[in-house]
């Protein structure tokens, strides 16, 4: 398949890159340093925060799938998940390209945004522990994260594209399995923990499912 890689350098798309091109994927990789990429592939440099349109489009335009590892590293890059992807998503319309599949987390069914503003209050995957401890902290420590991976999320649904989001809890740099638990439109029960790698592989895997298009896909060990 063609493939267009997003935030190919960060920790769940440097994943996404290896394995799509071990796969024997035609891949184009957009990212803001090309220096750190040792990949053999087609490099388009751009920086999604002020993002040429035109360079997106030349980066998307054919492509059978759009795979995006974006989102915020700091406090400070908060509401980047959101523009980036809107400017994706108009490049991508711009240029006919339909298939996208993004990286979102578990708690962001119950998060507030603009396009969903009474959320239900819990997960209908999560268990206990899970709705009254570890999902109230995560979404108070990390609220703006949260809220811009939810308005996302929001950019996908009024797209008119065939998007998929992966739904990760707390991620790890273990090595890929293959083996991890996955579950449409909701959470994992019991689902704390999830390597990179395994995220990346369900975010290629899904490329063959057309069942999870315009679907949340939790995910889990």
């Amino acid at each position: 398949m063609k493939l267009t890689i997003f935030a190919a350098t960060g920790g769940i798309g440097r994943q996404v890159l290896e394995q799509a091109v071990a796969a024997g994927h035609d891949v184009t990789a957009v990212v803001r340093n090309p220096k750190s990429l040792s990949e053999q592939v087609r490099i388009v440099t751009a920086d999604l925060a002020a993002a040429d349109p035109a360079t997106l489009e030349s980066a998307v335009d054919g492509a059978d799938a759009v795979l995006s590892g974006l989102g915020p590293r700091s406090t400070s890059e908060a509401g980047i998940a959101s523009q980036g992807t809107r400017a994706i998503v108009q490049a991508m319309q711009a240029t006919g390209a339909r298939r996208i599949v993004v990286v979102g987390a578990a708690p962001i069914s119950t998060v507030p945004s603009p396009g969903r503003p009474k959320p239900p209050k819990h997960d209908p995957g999560d268990g206990f522990f899970m709705r009254h401890l570890l999902a109230p902290l995560g979404k108070a420590v990390l609220r703006k994260h949260y809220a811009d991976l939810a308005q996302m999320e929001d950019v996908l649904r009024d797209s008119g594209l065939d998007w998929t989001v992966v739904r990760p809890p707390r991620l790890t740099d273990k090595p890929p399995t293959g083996t991890y638990r996955t579950a449409c439109g909701q959470n994992l029960r019991r689902g704390v923990l999830i390597s990179r790698a395994d995220v990346a592989h369900l975010m290629l895997r899904v490329l063959e499912q057309p069942e999870t298009i315009k679907q949340a896909i939790g995910i889990a060990n």
